[in-house]
């Protein structure tokens, strides 16, 4: 393993001659708000490294450097947690990337198709995942151990090689540069407390519930950040659920509640519960969030999304796409109810010309499904 910055220097200058470089990072976050990084893996057609983050005095300036190199493509497989990483320890976000999960959907592999499956089709190699809930932060590592590392970049180099030629041969390498754009957005990987809220089930829906819930959870949210813990450590979701609805504006009264540990409204904490209801609930009204209301769904809609499902599945057959890639279930409910209207991913570039314009057809009366020789066929009107 890499231990020093004088090596990680070195690997990083030889890495960046080459047109891309495939990565894989380890780490930690069961007892931390923030991945810890255990270990880095690098691969490109000449050169393989494991670099270990935890080593003494280490500066990984260096990787940073490559990270934002625009001369050499990021490969990575499911980029975001890996990228989620880079951001934080970097503030940066690798670019130009090039994720083989996304790749592998474009290209028809499946939906959200895991490395492991996605080598044993390529390659036809099976990977041993004997060492999938190692510690990666305890030293040494085994042989074994840094072996099942490294597999993960190596593999990747001709995986990577095979999907960048399939989407260049089948003229769909913009379809995957629109998926990029999204990971490479800082606003995908920086959350702002006041917008965490937002990343809840949507249980309540009065304006005050929703004040509240918006304010419990930023509070929750810094405090996760500041202390280094995970959110469920600091407060778990039932309980701000409860304190929306409760809406309790003293200690006795968060003391109460079903969902808070007897003696807990007496600390710090439940003081800064307190402050952050009482702070919602005196805001206007106008100033309070509000969920969005749809408008009653016409007649006939459930059965309209129904159809769009079947001519969603047709076309991500008869195009060798996943059908996760093209549209959700919330764009054929959209689609549906509000049609051209409608704004989804569905009705925009390639999407829209795969299956959007169908769609629209469809629950315009313009196209019909039918079932001949045992299929089902889209045909025009």
């Amino acid at each position: 393993m890499i231990e020093t910055t004088a090596a990680l220097e070195d690997a990083c200058r030889a890495l960046a001659k080459s047109e891309y470089v495939t990565i894989d990072t380890e780490f930690l976050r069961e007892t931390t708000f923030w991945p810890q990084l255990c270990l880095i893996q690098m691969a490109s057609p000449d050169v393989e490294v494991i670099v270990d983050p935890l080593a003494p005095g280490i500066d990984l300036a260096p990787f940073f450097a490559l990270m934002a190199d625009s001369s050499v493509i990021k490969v990575f497989h499911a980029a975001r947690q890996d990228i989620e990483i880079v951001f934080h320890l970097g503030n940066l976000i690798p670019h130009p990337i090039f994720d083989t999960q996304v790749a592998a959907m474009v290209c028809g592999f499946g939906d959200s198709v895991s490395y492991d499956q996605l080598v044993q089709k390529i390659k036809g190699v099976p990977l041993d995942k004997s060492s999938r809930f190692t510690d990666w932060s305890r030293r040494p590592l085994s042989e074994k151990q840094l072996d099942y590392a490294l597999a993960d970049v190596t593999h990747l180099r001709d995986v990577y090689l095979k999907l960048k030629a399939q989407l260049k041969k089948e003229g769909r390498a913009e379809w995957l540069t629109e998926e990029m754009a999204i990971l490479e957005s800082r606003e995908t990987y920086d959350l702002h407390p006041d917008d965490a809220w937002q990343r809840l089930k949507m249980r309540l829906r009065k304006p005050q519930e929703l004040a509240i819930m918006q304010y419990v959870t930023a509070w929750r949210e810094r405090e996760a950040r500041a202390r280094n813990v995970p959110r469920s450590r600091v407060l778990k979701d039932d309980a701000i659920y409860e304190i929306a609805q409760q809406q309790p504006k003293d200690i006795e009264a968060l003391g109460r509640l079903r969902t808070i540990p007897k003696g807990w409204e007496r600390s710090s904490s439940g003081a800064a519960i307190i402050e952050a209801v009482n702070i919602a609930l005196a805001l206007p009204k106008s100033e309070m969030p509000h969920v969005q209301r749809h408008n009653h769904a016409p007649d006939g809609a459930a059965a309209a999304v129904e159809l769009l499902k079947v001519l969603l599945r047709l076309t991500a057959e008869k195009h060798g796409v996943a059908a996760k890639v093209i549209a959700n279930s919330e764009d054929l409910d959209k689609i549906a109810n509000e049609g051209e209207k409608a704004e989804v991913a569905a009705l925009s570039g390639w999407r829209r010309d795969l299956f959007g314009e169908t769609a629209l057809k469809l629950i315009g009366g313009g196209v019909a499904l039918r079932f001949v020789d045992k299929k089902v066929e889209a045909v025009e009107l």
